[in-house]
């Protein structure tokens, strides 16, 4: 499989997983934060805060999926933001300890991921033109 399908189709993914992670925190609120089900009313309003703002993250992924090339900046920019996110991760771990289990997770996958779309962030803008994919 070649590097420019790898990055759209993994795009394509992180944009569509974003908006729908981020619209189950703004629906669920607390029940949607492993651990944190009895949180108060101030961790339930944050969730649901952030939960819009990656929602809103995951639409910018898709907006550059659409893009013909996929614009190297962007994905480069997004998995900036995607990697801050996982350097957050290890802040509070070692300020507070270990989090819930789910959330060692998705710090793993930040970490893996983020390097991996900077390694493919130019794959479309340096594929001959004959071979780039078209705006749907």
């Amino acid at each position: 499989m070649s590097k420019r399908k790898v990055l759209r189709g993994l795009v394509l993914a992180m944009g569509y997983a974003c908006v729908a992670i981020g619209l189950f925190h703004v629906l669920g609120g607390n029940s949607a934060i492993p651990g944190a089900s009895s949180a108060g009313p101030t961790v339930d309003s944050l969730g649901r805060f952030f939960g819009a703002i990656f929602a809103g993250y995951g639409l910018a992924w898709l907006w550059a999926a659409r893009q013909s090339p996929i614009p190297a900046t962007a994905v480069r920019w997004l998995a900036a933001v995607f990697l801050l996110g996982a350097l957050g991760r290890v802040l509070s771990l070692a300020v507070h300890g270990w989090p819930h289990w789910f959330q060692v997770v998705l710090g793993i996958v930040e970490f893996v991921l983020s390097p991996l779309f900077f390694w493919l962030a130019n794959a479309e803008e340096e594929a001959p033109e004959a071979v780039r994919p078209r705006n749907a």
